[in-house]
């Protein structure tokens, strides 16, 4: 009789015991199942630091033209165009012969060129904006838009450049004077071309003509 009471003390201690730790671990349980949503929710809305989501645009440019006058290239908006660096005393110089020659070719069609001087390869770029102007339209009669002399290499680099060379599927420096960029009729740019590859090669012809039946 002296064993029972005993015995039976333990055992509801016993069950007591076993109770209190099935209410913790169903209560641990919830609270995991609980936080487990927050925390998949919340990887999957991270973005990797380094991800870039940008919709510019040659469009969203102002640059100031040879006479130091803004102008907004929104104003080609519509039209393919041919984004190309220029200097006067460069091998490629000449060049600027055949891309007069391609824009009277196709200007009525809607493509126009854009020459943006720069002193950043061999000094070759030295005079001011007055002297290359003298130069272009003298030597070349150039008709198309000719910009002032901005710098396309470098920490310098003008945010034109540094959009179409570091945020476009053509990305890269520029590798010499008269590197050219192709921009279709949506500001999408669609090729770049090789500073000795001159304008009139049929690949940038072929290239212009397909840009501008795409309208």
């Amino acid at each position: 009789m002296f064993h029972i009471p005993t015995l039976t003390t333990k055992t509801i201690l016993l069950s007591l015991a076993t109770l209190v730790f099935i209410s913790n671990s169903v209560f641990l349980d919830h609270n995991v199942l609980a936080q487990q949503p927050m925390t998949l929710a919340s990887a999957i809305s991270q973005k990797p630091a380094d991800q870039k989501s940008s919709s510019t645009q040659i469009y969203d440019f102002t640059m100031d033209d040879i006479d130091g006058k803004p102008r907004s290239l929104d104003e080609f908006k519509g039209k393919v165009v041919l984004v190309v660096n220029t200097a006067s005393f460069c091998g490629n110089t000449p060049q600027y012969e055949g891309l007069q020659i391609l824009y009277e070719q196709y200007r009525d069609q809607g493509f126009t060129i854009l020459a943006f001087p720069a002193n950043d390869f061999g000094k070759q770029e030295p005079g001011d904006n007055k002297e290359i102007a003298e130069f272009c339209y003298t030597k070349y009669s150039l008709e198309f838009p000719l910009f002032s002399k901005i710098t396309v290499l470098g920490d310098d680099k003008h945010p034109l450049y540094r959009y179409l060379t570091e945020d476009t599927p053509f990305t890269g420096e520029i590798k010499w004077n008269f590197q050219k960029f192709l921009i279709d009729r949506s500001g999408q740019v669609i090729a770049r071309y090789a500073p000795k590859q001159k304008p009139r090669t049929p690949k940038i012809v072929d290239d212009i003509e397909k840009a501008l039946k795409a309208s």
